[in-house]
């Protein structure tokens, strides 16, 4: 497991993504974990869109977190990434304000909205999403590899 705890500001976006990307090529290189799931990977940019989906959902729930959560108060993020046998888990806790996810409506994407896409484009990258409002609020982001090419 990979542990950050960061202010919740956005200049630390930058360093939460790489964090993801990194880890992203440690699950991606594993000898072990290639042979086994080398029949999943549906093609070459198989990698970068895995790397890609990852680290755009992460840097989307950031973002989320310092502006909506914590609205430029003072408040820290901290992102654990889990490295499984086949996907990675990343998982994000703030003690900023909560909001219900559920209710989050799809958006009008005819109207090209400029805000709001968030939770949207979240669920669009990973396989799983949850999230668990509290003390702290907990968001979880799973992708399996191979699993699937993100959906549109």
């Amino acid at each position: 497991m990979i542990f950050l705890r960061v202010p919740a500001v956005l200049a630390y976006r930058d360093l939460v993504t790489r964090s993801v990307s990194a880890a992203c090529k440690v699950v991606l290189n594993s000898p072990a974990l290639r042979q086994a799931y080398a029949p999943r990977m549906k093609s070459q940019g198989a990698d970068e869109s895995f790397i890609h989906a990852m680290v755009s959902a992460v840097g989307e729930a950031f973002n989320n977190v310092v502006l909506h959560a914590y609205r430029g108060s003072a408040g820290e993020v901290e992102i654990s990434i889990h490295l499984e046998n086949d996907s990675m888990e990343v998982e994000m806790r703030d003690h900023g304000r909560s909001f219900d996810f559920e209710a989050v409506p799809k958006p009008k994407l005819e109207m090209l909205p400029e805000s709001g896409l968030g939770i949207y484009i979240i669920r669009s990258l990973v396989d799983e999403v949850r999230y668990q409002r509290g003390s702290p609020n907990v968001l979880t982001m799973r992708k399996r590899l191979g699993a699937h090419e993100p959906a549109a």
